[in-house]
């Protein structure tokens, strides 16, 4: 059965605690986002993070996510991994979901390397079996030698996003989920990263992209999804959608 996305008129109304009301309304009218606030009867602030979202993604799409910060991108990619349920509207998706949005997270600063491949793994949806016949390749990839034997609290910042890069993209997914791909190290390594997510794409149904690189999405997109203030602003063909984004902006 092929993956597929179906999202009906997804409304996502997020509550916002330990905040003045009045305070956080002056802030946001400022920044002109007053249709997306309003107060409940408690006087609770809501923010209307996803605002009558509909759209169908099939087995071969490539959708890339564009909009201003806090337009609601990374938002709707939590709504279709399952981690946010909307507050109105349905949510229907068919196949393995593997969201890669924060890539380590379940990593222990205490275990070593070797131990955070299973620990990231199983986060994954990874079984024991598929675990240790990827660590080998996964260990290959970081190059980080005898340190995968040593705990991760001894490792650089740029040893964890290699270590965590490496499990996060050996998973196999029918649906993934990206959140702005990271940089992982010099140029030769930078090469690898590529085409070790070129290859996880080509694996996977149907990918989403959130990203700010338009060269990207052009590259590796068939659609464009623009979001604006939780909306559907546009949504179609890459170099449409991209062309009236770019214009809009400039």
């Amino acid at each position: 059965m092929s993956a597929r996305v179906t999202l009906t008129n997804v409304h996502l109304d997020m509550p916002i605690f330990d905040v003045s009301a009045q305070s956080l309304k002056k802030r946001v009218m400022r920044m002109g986002r007053r249709n997306r606030i309003a107060e409940d009867n408690t006087g609770v602030i809501i923010v209307k993070a996803i605002d009558g979202l509909s759209l169908t993604l099939e087995s071969g799409d490539r959708l890339g996510l564009i909009g201003h910060n806090g337009a609601g991108k990374s938002t709707l990619l939590r709504v279709m991994a399952g981690i946010y349920p909307p507050t109105a509207g349905t949510v229907a998706v068919q196949g393995k979901t593997v969201p890669l949005l924060d890539i380590a997270l379940g990593m222990d600063d205490q275990s070593t390397g070797r131990q955070n491949i299973r620990l990231r793994g199983l986060l994954l949806g990874m079984s024991d079996a598929e675990i240790r016949r990827k660590t080998d390749d996964i260990a290959d990839f970081t190059e980080l030698g005898d340190y995968l034997d040593l705990p991760l609290r001894t490792y650089s910042s740029g040893m964890r996003v290699r270590l965590a890069f490496a499990i996060s993209t050996a998973v196999d997914a029918e649906i993934l989920l990206l959140d702005e791909v990271l940089g992982v190290g010099d140029a030769s390594f930078q090469e690898k990263a590529n085409k070790r997510l070129t290859e996880l794409h080509a694996r996977a149904e149907i990918v989403v992209l959130a990203i700010h690189s338009s060269d990207v999405i052009r590259r590796t997109c068939n659609k464009t999804l623009w979001m604006e203030k939780g909306r559907l602003r546009m949504f179609g063909e890459v170099g449409e959608v991209l062309d009236a984004y770019e214009r809009a902006i400039r």
